[in-house]
């Protein structure tokens, strides 16, 4: 998809409700259905945000940033996700800790990015977080300068593939325990748990205008 040809589609996106659990749990972990439908008990959640970044590439295609990030002692080691991380107390709010978190792991200029607007939250039951999703684009063709302790592999698909990806189940192991979960496969890689929820809501969110 042309950059332009999505911008102007990110023009009706406020007239739009987002798609919230309904999408969420599709691609939610079988241990978090329930919990989703239920509702979670959530006690003194420790906050994040994480920033759904696109931007176009030198054909002016529309492109999306995932990172894989490398292997630390934590229950995120090792995963693809979305640019972002833990709110710190000098972020005035969590758009703030979207945009920081971003310009740390990507190596790319704030003032050129453009905060679309906030997708549903997504509650973290391992790592007790409650993460905060922001949509934005970048006017220009970036160049990206990771940050190496962070992120291990960036990942640029196209617009149009995340837009015509299936749904399927892939083995993964979760505390030591091989389970199915809900996924896509992008370039390669396994996008499971948390980020795959918000990828199918903005997803759902673009098919949604669309169709309209």
């Amino acid at each position: 998809m042309h950059f332009s040809d999505f911008k102007n589609i990110l023009l009706k996106i406020n007239d739009f409700n987002l798609p919230g659990n309904n999408s969420l749990l599709k691609l939610a972990p079988p241990s978090r259905v329930k919990q989703l439908r239920d509702g979670y008990k959530i006690i003194n959640p420790k906050l994040a945000a994480v920033m759904l970044f696109f931007y176009p590439d030198k054909d002016k295609k529309t492109r999306m940033t995932l990172i894989l990030r490398n292997k630390y002692n934590g229950v995120h080691s090792n995963q693809i996700s979305f640019p972002g991380g833990k709110m710190e107390k000098s972020d005035i709010d969590l758009t703030n800790t979207a945009i920081r978190e971003t310009v740390e792991e990507l190596g790319i200029d704030e003032s050129l990015i453009n905060v679309i607007r906030p997708l549903s939250k997504v509650y973290i039951p391992p790592s007790n977080f409650n993460v905060q999703p922001f949509l934005a684009v970048y006017n220009c063709v970036p160049s990206f300068n990771p940050d190496s302790k962070e992120v291990s592999v960036i990942l640029e698909p196209l617009l149009e593939d995340l837009l015509n990806m299936k749904h399927i189940q892939s083995l993964i192991s979760i505390q030591n325990k091989d389970v199915f979960v809900p996924s896509y496969i992008i370039d390669g890689h396994v996008v499971w748990g948390a980020t795959a929820m918000m990828l199918n809501e903005f997803i759902t969110l673009i098919k949604d205008i669309v169709n309209s």
